[in-house]
């Protein structure tokens, strides 16, 4: 029997799908634009929809290639396409990450998104971040910062305050997992997050470090920083988490195996982006009505805060496609309000555009959007600007750290000095 590599897979899936787009007839009335995007909640599905004004205006079709929702893969699967220079694919969406790593192989968007009226529309750090050199290498589609989830009804049958430390999530957590089982509910788990040894956990263990006081793994200045006491009590009180108020299987969660928990109602807390908000309040939810959100909760100690990953996607036309001006108008329409406006009230997605937060059918659709205000303040970047062209091997060797922790391989202390060493020839190199 012939086994396949997990990438063996992607690609074969990929190449399958590229396949079957060369094989189709080009429509009579325009170009097909083909679009790359992650699949992740609701957006494979809701993409017809979405892109269906643009159709009828310019007679093109968008046409979709889902890739997987792990973002460490669909990264890996984007540098290989740009890397060849692969004509197939117009349109990428792109991690707000990503800008310095892809800049070369994205057209500059600059000229265009200025006549569009769009730079003066959206948050001036959302279009700072993917500016690169002075080129606007993408167009800022949603943008995102996770929350904690958590169930009100189980809070208030015993009595429990929304956690603000970590600590108080562990003790409301097994608290409440612990009474649960006893009556009965066997299959409850007190707090689900994103374990997995990909760019999700980058995220997650770096809301705990910072959280904790321990910085943010490479400082804007350079300087490498995650070797210390607080990050190391941190990645300790998250491997505690595991087999105790987070199942074993967490090891392998990110957001989608995360919300499947939560969703079924089989979770006290669950640390998740936006996305998962209009989803959890859906007809076929466990939890609809049942639950809210607050700040991720804060850790102890000197330079304790609350802490939350900066997040976001945007819209990036390749150098290489065959329908470039296409691809452009493309990405204008997917960047614009009136597009922006579909992803919030359909899929609850962050707007960009700062107007569409007083955008009544968008407030009227998600009034938890007023929560994120407070989400926001506490964003922090990942260290994707310091570390520029080398931030992908930043976050695979500090994913893998923190994996080997919450795993029990290694200890915080032995992970940590490794990761240290590594990073520093990884920057000197």
């Amino acid at each position: 029997m012939i086994h396949m590599t997990k990438a063996a897979v992607l690609r074969s899936s990929v190449m399958a799908a590229l396949a079957a787009l060369s094989a189709s007839a080009a429509t009579a009335q325009g170009v097909e634009v083909t679009v790359v995007i992650g699949a992740t909640g609701n957006a494979v599905s809701t993409f017809d929809a979405l892109v269906a004004p643009w159709e009828e205006r310019t007679g093109n079709d968008a046409v979709l290639v889902p890739m997987p929702s792990s973002t460490t893969d669909q990264f890996g699967q984007y540098r290989l396409w740009l890397a060849a220079g692969n004509p197939d694919i117009d349109l990428y969406q792109t991690d707000v990450i990503w800008a310095p790593q892809l800049a070369d192989h994205f057209v500059d968007l600059t000229q265009a998104a200025t006549e569009a009226g769009l730079i003066e529309q959206n948050f001036p750090s959302i279009i700072e971040s993917q500016t690169v050199d002075g080129k606007l290498v993408a167009l800022p589609v949603f943008t995102d910062a996770p929350a904690l989830y958590y169930r009100t009804d189980l809070l208030e049958k015993y009595g429990a305050s929304v956690p603000t430390t970590w600590e108080e999530l562990q003790t409301t957590a097994q608290m409440i997992q612990d009474k649960e089982r006893e009556a009965g509910n066997t299959e409850l788990w007190g707090f689900v997050f994103q374990g997995n040894a990909y760019e999700g956990l980058t995220c997650d263990a770096l809301e705990w470090i910072k959280s904790n006081g321990g910085g943010q793994i490479i400082e804007p200045d350079g300087t490498i920083s995650v070797n210390n006491e607080q990050a190391a009590a941190a990645l300790d009180m998250a491997a505690g988490w595991v087999g105790t108020i987070s199942p074993e299987g967490v090891l392998a969660y990110m957001e989608e195996e995360s919300r499947g928990v939560w969703q079924t109602g089989n979770a006290v807390f669950m640390r998740n982006w936006p996305y998962a908000y209009a989803l959890s309040q859906g007809e076929d939810s466990a939890v609809a009505g049942k639950f809210d959100v607050a700040p991720l909760p804060a850790g102890t100690g000197e330079g304790a805060r609350s802490a939350a990953t900066l997040g976001g996607w945007n819209m990036a036309v390749s150098r290489y496609g065959d329908n470039q001006d296409a691809a452009i108008d493309l990405a204008l329409y997917l960047a614009s309000a009136e597009a922006q406006k579909f992803r919030a009230v359909n899929l609850g997605n962050l707007p960009t555009i700062q107007s569409l937060y007083q955008d009544p059918e968008v407030l009227a659709a998600n009034p938890y959007f007023e929560a994120w205000q407070d989400v926001f303040q506490n964003a922090v970047p990942r260290p994707s600007a310091p570390a520029q062209q080398d931030y992908n091997e930043v976050s695979t060797l500090f994913f893998t750290a923190v994996h080997s922790v919450l795993s029990g391989e290694e200890d915080s202390a032995t992970a940590l000095d490794d990761l240290e060493a590594d990073l520093e020839d990884l920057m000197e190199d």
